[in-house]
């Protein structure tokens, strides 16, 4: 029997190789695109073209040495697995497909073999659970942009986020299990950054995260704010963790310069070795595949960083990757939506 329903997970991407080269092609793609840096088209190619990629890519490419494994690319790893084993469990009515927003598996490519199947619908999944313009935006703008061009159109359904998903969560905190929170100083879940003005055009006319409550609260007004769910991400694993809240901080990391989200994830490392933090252990809740944030990032720099101001050892919370609740919780998004 052929399949009737089309399942496409997405995520950032990846360069095909830590050279110079292919990462050079990555950053150009990812870059330019308008929704990630949102300034006027003429500006963010100078930017980008001129000044960030020549400078960065170098930099970057060593980072990425640093990341590559024999199988290649981490988050393209762990991405073909669960595309595996998500397709195992969801049986024969299911075709789950693996696309990246920049780079390889490309969309078009991908979505080109999704309108040949005639799918009656097709479920996508941006692989970012709190949403932002920059990720899921972007995502979902690129996929109606292809699939608008198709002579038949399916019935599309797109999972915008799912930091509140139950089973999400409780995957997130079975994997924290092999750890005993009690044996460290202080917790820390560190988001991806964004810049604040780019948070802030989630609101309507103009209105500022702290007029909106965003640190302490999520509602109908500010659902699409991605500093909301990041706070609202963090207090339900909390909860579920049974964290005080002056036992953990919320903290940004990734950031290109200070006007991005507060506080800053280093910073925070930093205070909290002066005064006399030897062991922290960080969540990355934004992530759901290990990656150069928090591999190399979380787990390499931030190291030394707290090393350096006296403390001894950050330990990173492991991401979903392909773990079966990670599966299971795509499994009942999937079939919740069908």
């Amino acid at each position: 029997m052929n399949p009737t329903n089309g399942i496409l997970l997405v995520n950032l991407g990846t360069p095909a190789s830590p050279s110079v080269k292919d990462v050079r092609k990555y950053l150009f793609e990812f870059l330019n695109d308008p929704r990630v840096i949102d300034i006027p088209a003429i500006a963010r190619f100078f930017l980008v073209n001129f000044i960030i990629v020549p400078f960065r890519a170098p930099k970057s490419a060593k980072i990425y040495k640093e990341l590559w494994t024999e199988n290649g690319s981490p988050i393209l790893i762990y991405g073909e697995s669960v595309k595996r084993k998500l397709q195992e469990e969801l049986g024969e009515y299911f075709k789950v497909e693996l696309t990246m927003r920049y780079q390889n598996p490309g969309m078009e490519e991908v979505l080109a073999k999704m309108e040949n199947d005639n799918f009656k619908k097709i479920i996508v999944i941006p692989l970012f659970p709190q949403y932002a313009s920059a990720t899921t935006g972007s995502v979902i703008e690129k996929v109606m942009k292809i699939i608008s061009k198709w002579r038949i159109i399916p019935e599309i359904k797109i999972i915008s986020w799912f930091y509140d998903n139950v089973n999400f969560l409780n995957a997130i905190v079975e994997r924290s299990k092999k750890y005993d929170l009690e044996d460290y100083d202080h917790i820390i879940f560190s988001y991806h950054g964004l810049p604040v003005s780019q948070v802030n055009k989630a609101h309507k006319d103009g209105r500022l995260c702290e007029q909106q409550n965003c640190k302490s609260e999520i509602n109908e007004e500010n659902m699409f704010c991605y500093k909301a769910a990041c706070y609202a991400t963090t207090r339900l694993l909390a909860d579920r963790l049974n964290i005080t809240a002056e036992k953990y901080t919320v903290a940004f990391q990734s950031r290109l310069d200070k006007k991005w989200l507060e506080p800053f994830s280093d910073k925070v490392i930093i205070e909290l070795a002066k005064k006399g933090a030897k062991k922290l252990l960080v969540f990355s809740p934004a992530f759901v595949a290990d990656c150069l944030e928090t591999i190399i990032e979380i787990g390499t720099e931030y190291q030394q960083l707290f090393e350096k101001h006296g403390g001894k050892k950050i330990q990173l919370v492991e991401s979903l990757n392909d773990h079966p609740l990670w599966i299971n919780s795509l499994k009942e998004m999937v079939l919740a939506n069908e």
